[in-house]
């Protein structure tokens, strides 16, 4: 039985606040506790949600979306880890993770021969899936600082950019011809800095051109909102059954 929900609208919506979650969180945590601890924590949480994932036996909204938010905040906070951290600036890491995402993808098909979603069906693949799902949650936190702080977009001309951008998969999918696949995976990477940025837009201070809200009001906002669609989810059924205009194995 498949491990994770149908490419709905719903799928995208939740995915969405969970990356805009993982962002104020990971900031609200880091700022107000000793960051060691604060990764530390997260990390444990991540490795419990997941272990709560993999022995589950079908796709469960709570759980899967437990593993997502948490890999949100620990991929958050492992890609600000190397630029606050070690120094390394935002252009390097993006290509870093670039780079680990690439190495992943081939890995997966491979060992597949497939990168579907809707394959998700045995250990192994849900392994290469949940190792991907971290690489593009670190990759979009790198490319959104990158947009935002190197290259002096700012958070709110960021998150404008980047939802420019992820209609180019959805473009490209419907007329264009794209690859099913590649189109979901060039979506997916794209929602990490388009919720970042706005969460970041909205969380910080003024002089950095947020609207000074502050992470820890936005994450707790952001949660409320995310617990009410897992809700509705559990109880709708709604990504659990097949939805003939997503995307489909090919």
């Amino acid at each position: 039985m498949r491990k994770v929900p149908e490419i709905t609208v719903y799928f995208w919506i939740v995915k969405l606040l969970t990356t805009a979650m993982g962002e104020a969180t990971s900031d609200y945590l880091v700022h107000r506790f000793d960051p060691v601890i604060a990764v530390g924590f997260a990390g444990i949480v991540l490795a419990a949600a997941l272990v709560l994932q993999f022995r589950a036996r079908r796709y469960v909204p709570w759980i899967y979306w437990l593993a997502v938010v948490m890999v949100a905040v620990f991929g958050t906070m492992a890609a600000d880890v190397l630029h606050i951290k070690f120094g390394v600036p935002y252009a390097v890491s993006t290509a870093l993770f670039a780079v680990v995402l690439t190495v992943v993808f081939v890995a997966w098909h491979a060992s597949e021969k497939t990168l579907s979603i809707h394959s998700i069906d045995t250990p192994r693949r849900e392994a290469f899936y949940w190792a991907t799902v971290m690489a593009t949650f670190a990759l979009g936190t790198a490319a959104g600082d990158l947009t935002a702080t190197t290259l002096g977009l700012g958070y709110l001309t960021s998150g404008v950019l980047f939802a420019v951008l992820i209609a180019v998969p959805a473009v490209g999918y419907r007329w264009l011809g794209f690859n099913e696949i590649f189109a979901f995976w060039f979506a997916y990477i794209v929602t990490r800095p388009l919720g970042a940025s706005f969460a970041d837009w909205m969380g910080k201070s003024h002089r950095v051109g947020g609207l000074a809200l502050g992470d820890g009001l936005v994450s707790a906002v952001l949660a409320v909102l995310i617990v009410g669609f897992v809700v509705y989810l559990s109880v709708s059924h709604k990504d659990a059954e097949r939805d003939r205009g997503s995307l489909q194995t090919s």
